[in-house]
């Protein structure tokens, strides 16, 4: 997950300031000046951050109606969203510095304190120890809350000022992140133990990360053009270039048909990538200056991903390479 405003930018100047060790806490792009995140909800629903418009939003993949739900917490710029194993939406509040939860069948909103400030809260991922696993980008933590009882645990990674942004389970029980600033993928186990491996592309900017039908974590490089792998096992990394210069990699995630999906922000492109083969394959957004964000796969089939350049939610057929597109209200 990405994002450039305003107020990361105040942030970065007060840690900065106050904190020289900070330096390495730096904007994630320059080209996403806004973040929607997207997943799929247990009613069937694809689920969406709106944090223009400091809303949580849901779609029906059956008829593209758009729904949204205001936070409590004015301009907490929701980032990172996903399906909590109790049924609910959980979501991260990056100015908030919150975790919170929205009832799918209610759209009641509860949100959770955290306990550092300004920890700048981003990614967010159903664990196997049945808790949400979140990343702090700025205070450089790990994360993770009970959904039975709100309670939040903070672990710290080894690598100092290395920027977590996304993160995922994995099928070795443990949960993986990409760490943007500090070009490492890490790992941290339910008890909070943190290794971390270096990506051979220096300064590659790793990102959204999500784990691969064929059993590796898959992740984009943003400033390489580069889909990788790691391997759970043994912590090997393989990279792929993707053909289009300064596509402006972000989101990534499985799809149906065994492939790994993925945005380009920058070309306005969603791509695919075979893990037993790593042929890339690309597809033009409709849309000019779309900037295709993070994407998730649907309940229907398809791929669904946010557009934040014309405030769009899109669909793309894995069958056809066919891209809809809705527009968001707000």
């Amino acid at each position: 997950m990405y994002k450039q405003k305003l107020w990361i930018y105040c942030l970065i100047a007060v840690c900065l300031a106050v904190l020289p060790g900070l330096a390495g806490c730096k904007s994630k792009t320059p080209q996403d000046p806004r973040n929607f995140n997207i997943t799929a909800g247990p009613d069937g629903n694809l689920w969406f951050t709106d944090n223009r418009a400091n809303t949580i939003g849901e779609i029906s993949p059956a008829t593209g109606k758009v729904t949204e739900y205001k936070i409590p917490t004015g301009g907490a710029y929701p980032i990172g969203i996903t399906a909590g194993p109790d049924g609910n939406l959980w979501f991260t509040e990056d100015a908030g510095n919150k975790i919170a939860k929205i009832s799918p069948s209610t759209g009641k909103i509860t949100e959770y304190n955290v306990a550092t400030q300004m920890a700048a809260v981003d990614a967010i991922t159903p664990g196997p120890d049945g808790n949400l696993w979140f990343t702090e980008y700025v205070s450089n933590n790990i994360g993770s809350i009970s959904p039975a009882t709100g309670a939040i645990a903070e672990y710290s990674i080894t690598t100092g000022q290395c920027g977590p942004a996304s993160i995922a389970a994995g099928p070795d029980g443990n949960l993986w992140f990409a760490e943007f600033a500090g070009n490492n993928i890490g790992k941290i186990s339910t008890a909070g133990t943190i290794t971390e491996y270096a990506v051979p592309t220096a300064g590659c900017y790793p990102g959204a990360i999500a784990l691969g039908a064929d059993g590796n974590l898959w992740f984009v490089e943003q400033n390489s053009d580069k889909i990788a792998m790691i391997s759970p096992a043994t912590g090997t990394i393989t990279e792929y270039a993707v053909p289009t210069t300064g596509a402006g990699l972000l989101g990534i995630a499985a799809g149906p048909d065994g492939n790994l999906w993925f945005t380009e922000q920058t070309a306005d492109k969603i791509g695919k990538i075979s893990p037993s083969s790593g042929t890339v394959t690309e597809y033009d957004v409709p849309v000019t200056n779309a900037a295709p964000n993070e994407i998730a796969a649907g309940p229907d089939g398809s791929l669904w991903f946010t557009q934040t350049g014309v405030n769009q939610i899109g669909k793309i057929s894995p069958a056809t390479g066919k891209i809809t597109e809705y527009n968001i209200p707000n």
